[in-house]
């Protein structure tokens, strides 16, 4: 994209040296290094390069000039070669769940038939990627594989969270360095990404999710924004920001003419007419498919973000804060990320140290010391300990969108809601852009 960051891709395939991807992150400590690592640098890049793409644009055609939008199964995205690759390998994995039948047995949890389709995965892990993938990128298979595996949850515990989604994330972004995609117009290739890749792997998630009743991994409950996921709210609200031109920077603020109120998402006969054109109302629909009750009982972080008077652009910047602080900052999700040679575990140059915040104190140490004592019970998760202060989002009693304030729509029949103030998430890093809209203030 001209005049803005895309990721770097590697020069020369057969000479680069890969590595077994590896745990590195084991404490808070190593979570604040992450933040100024290259590989935090590079999936921040990826995230807001696919991110951008599906944002509207203005064009100029004879002379007259109209918007180009692109809904889920939108006829303008051609899908290169590469992207249907993807999507025959996504379809191969979801007709092997109907290969693994449930069982039938007594269960507390996830059905285990997911470890059978997990390990049936493994074991066609190879001829899989043989099928779908070029032979030159044959070198980086074990590398891809560790993203590829680590993208459909946990067979151990049979959930599935956020950091599941980021490994696929990875696994898109190490085949965007080695080249697998091919160069095109501004936004063309990842449009496709995102539209005919990133939706149809999400698809499949929420066939397992159901097929398998998979537990949500590392949940905060009514805390969270969601049990599961966080890229589709990013990527559907940037599909209803304001129209852009190629040298505009991504909007903040306005929504696309006629596009859907945010309020929306609390009624479900809405909802279901928007799934099948925008990403964030069909992670909306799939919410009101697993759960039941009031909108604003079990989903009340989204319910919050409904009533946000910006727009679609101003959730969409809130979005990708939130997907900074509530993700890539969170020790019980980046702790299981792996680092190789696509994603490195080396030190930016040009990064800041991240600001000090209590979120990031109450990380959990390896070695605690006495001044930052452990509020861990016995038998408890080092990270589980009482923080001193509420989770974020977690105002006067009530759940909110840290950067979100209501607006017209109505407060749930909660004492104290009217009252909660608005709470603001730490500023990203982003030091791989001079020219983003979305980058907040400086570090100092």
């Amino acid at each position: 994209m001209p005049g803005f960051p895309t990721l770097q891709r590697i020069g020369d395939v057969k000479t680069h040296r890969f590595e077994e991807p590896v745990k590195k992150i084991y404490d808070g400590s190593d979570v604040t290094f992450f933040l100024t690592s290259l590989a935090y640098r590079d999936i921040m890049t990826f995230m807001l390069q696919l991110n951008r793409s599906v944002v509207p644009r203005k064009q100029d055609v004879d002379g007259t000039a109209r918007v180009v939008t692109w809904p889920l199964k939108s006829k303008d995205v051609a899908y290169s070669d590469s992207v249907e690759r993807l999507r025959a390998l996504l379809t191969r994995l979801s007709k092997l769940v109907d290969d693994v039948p449930l069982d039938t047995g007594p269960r507390r949890f996830g059905n285990v038939s997911f470890r059978k389709w997990h390990q049936l995965v493994e074991d066609q892990r190879d001829n899989l990627l043989n099928e779908c993938l070029p032979e030159w990128l044959a070198p980086a298979y074990p590398e891809l594989a560790s993203y590829l595996l680590g993208s459909f949850g946990s067979a151990q515990r049979l959930d599935y969270g956020t950091g599941h989604e980021l490994s696929f994330l990875a696994f898109l972004g190490g085949l965007w360095k080695l080249g697998f995609f091919p160069e095109a117009d501004a936004g063309v290739e990842e449009r496709g990404i995102v539209l005919g890749v990133f939706e149809q792997y999400l698809s499949l998630i929420r066939k397992l999710i159901v097929t398998y009743t998979l537990e949500p991994a590392g949940s905060h409950g009514v805390w969270g924004l969601d049990d599961n996921s966080f890229l589709p709210y990013v990527f559907g609200a940037a599909q209803l920001a304001p129209a852009i031109t190629e040298s505009d920077d991504t909007p903040t603020e306005g929504s696309l003419p006629g596009a859907p109120e945010p309020s929306w998402v609390s009624k479900s006969n809405l909802v279901e007419k928007e799934k099948d054109k925008n990403m964030y109302f069909s992670a909306i629909a799939f919410i009101y498919d697993i759960k039941k009750g009031p909108f604003w009982e079990h989903s009340p972080v989204l319910y919050d973000i409904s009533g946000i008077n910006g727009g679609w652009g101003k959730i969409n910047k809130g979005m990708i804060k939130m997907f900074n602080a509530e993700v890539l900052s969170k020790f019980p999700v980046v702790q299981h990320f792996l680092f190789g040679s696509l994603f490195r575990w080396e030190k930016d140059a040009e990064a800041r140290p991240p600001p000090p915040t209590t979120h990031a104190t109450s990380q959990p140490l390896r070695t605690p010391t006495a001044a930052s004592p452990s509020t861990t019970r016995p038998g408890e998760a080092p990270w589980a300990g009482t923080p001193s202060q509420p989770p974020l989002g977690f105002v006067n009693g009530v759940t909110q969108a840290p950067w979100a304030s209501r607006g017209p729509a109505p407060p749930p029949p909660r004492s104290g809601y009217a009252a909660a103030q608005r709470r603001t998430l730490p500023p990203l890093t982003e030091n791989w852009s001079k020219h983003e809209q979305n980058r907040p203030t400086e570090r100092k």
